[in-house]
């Protein structure tokens, strides 16, 4: 269970996300990580239930994920009596196999805070999971095993997918490995005020604990959807589930795989949802578009010459129907670009143009894995020349270590939280990206030797990996 939806006793996280298989060609889209092509089966699927076939050759692309996480709710606790031992909790979720070369899709809630990560495969394999990036917005994220020739299952268009089309669930409810379940999809564009993309898939095939980050399938063996929450007041399934669709994925995936995090469009407006007393007051036939509550100072809006009362009714071609469309369309677009927006003002309409420029993400703290083994047990953050301020750093660049697991490798060693790492096996780092990159080339067993900047002194320290 991770949220609560309003007005709902719990929001229970559940399944689906993207895969392939490898008989099939991959799409050269986010440099060949997935195929788009329709599954065809050995043996014509049974006339009483086609799923058979599709279940039969799917399933073997599906995973178990398995997550040891610190358990933190005890740190009042610690705070003010000391020492307290933190327990190390595991959970349980779902993923699927994206490429043959070891690409899993699962939820970012699958992985959040984990401090080891162990993938089983269909075939009973069980091998160490490393993140290449996640993304808390869209709640996904990509994993790597060491493991080639792998099934996949092919990554379909959720923009196509009809109300009451049948579509079948498989992931690992409560720990029952390959449970598959069947349903239609029975919404489109829902908002369940999980982020600021929202567009789930709501579906009645049912979906539990356990099944978060599997995938949502439809008749033509493709990936249409990552099932990622359930609305239950129960704790198990009363036939309303949801799924991330799988168009909204592509684009997340393709730069987790190249960057290991997401950029984004920013246009810098908010903006509220137009409703029809609001469409009279601004001399609108219907209530459509997304209504400017404000503008920030310095972004692409104002200088575009966007004004609060303003109507966004299309952006970049795109007719804006409901004013959540319009963050999803302004996230996809390229940092740079130059976009038209038509606006009603005053009952008049015009036609803007703004250059969209980079969401300025915070910047996350972060577990560095190392490379398929266990974490070394550092929570860890780029060092931003505001953050060495405001902190006080010894050093302006680096990777600040914001905390260290009690017995980890990097405790054991001495690390210390408030540690700047400069280097790395006496390669500099200037951020996560460049530590993780740099654990990644780790051989097994390996010692690492970390160059740290504490106070006003400089140390190395070798880190047994």
């Amino acid at each position: 269970m991770r949220r609560k939806i309003s007005g709902i006793t719990a929001l229970i996280l559940a399944v689906a996300l993207v895969a392939v298989l490898p008989r099939f060609g991959f799409t050269q889209v986010g440099a060949a990580l997935w195929s788009e092509r329709p599954v065809t089966t050995t043996a014509p699927a049974p006339a009483a239930s086609p799923w058979v076939e599709l279940a039969r050759t799917l399933k073997p692309a599906v995973v178990n994920i398995s997550t040891k996480r610190v358990d933190k709710s005890n740190q009042s606790f610690e705070q003010f009596f000391g020492g307290r031992p933190r327990r190390a909790v595991r959970s349980l979720g779902s993923g699927f196999v994206i490429n043959p070369n070891g690409l899993i899709v699962t939820n970012n809630h699958v992985v959040d805070g984990a401090t080891e990560i162990k993938v089983t495969l269909a075939d009973g394999r069980e091998l160490p999971g490393r993140v290449l990036g996640r993304d808390p917005k869209t709640d996904i994220a990509l994993l790597k095993v060491d493991a080639t020739g792998l099934l996949v299952i092919p990554l379909g268009d959720s923009s196509r997918l009809q109300v009451g089309e049948p579509v079948m669930a498989i992931g690992n409810p409560f720990g029952l490995e390959q449970t598959v379940t069947t349903g239609i999809v029975s919404a489109t564009g829902r908002v369940i005020g999980e982020g600021p993309y929202d567009d789930f898939i709501q579906t009645d095939a049912s979906i539990n604990p356990g099944n978060s980050g599997g995938p949502l399938i439809n008749a033509q063996g493709q990936a249409v959807g990552i099932n990622a929450a359930i609305f239950s007041q129960s704790g198990g399934s009363v036939g309303i589930g949801f799924a991330i669709p799988v168009n909204l994925a592509k684009p997340v995936l393709t730069q987790l795989a190249a960057a290991g995090h997401v950029v984004r469009g920013y246009l810098g407006v908010a903006i509220q949802r137009m409703t029809s007393a609001l469409a009279k007051s601004f001399n609108l036939r219907d209530a459509h578009g997304a209504l400017v509550a404000s503008v920030a100072d310095g972004g692409p809006a104002k200088e575009a010459g966007l004004r609060p009362g303003d109507v966004i009714v299309e952006y970049d071609g795109h007719t804006i129907g409901r004013s959540d469309e319009l963050p999803r369309l302004v996230a996809e677009t390229r940092v740079g670009r130059d976009v038209a927006l038509t606006v009603v003002r005053d009952g008049k309409t015009l036609t803007l143009r703004a250059r969209i420029a980079k969401l300025a993400e915070p910047e996350e703290q972060r577990t560095a894995e190392a490379g398929g083994k266990p974490s070394l047990g550092l929570a860890v953050q780029t060092v931003t020349p505001q953050l060495a301020q405001e902190l006080d750093l010894p050093a302006k660049a680096g990777v600040l270590v914001r905390g260290v697991e009690d017995g980890s490798p990097a405790a054991s060693a001495g690390v210390q939280p408030g540690d700047v790492i400069a280097e790395i096996d006496r390669t500099p780092v200037g951020s996560v990206d460049d530590l993780e990159r740099a654990l990644a080339r780790l051989k097994p067993g390996a010692p690492v030797l970390l160059f740290v900047r504490r106070n006003d002194g400089d140390l190395y320290i070798a880190v047994a990996s």
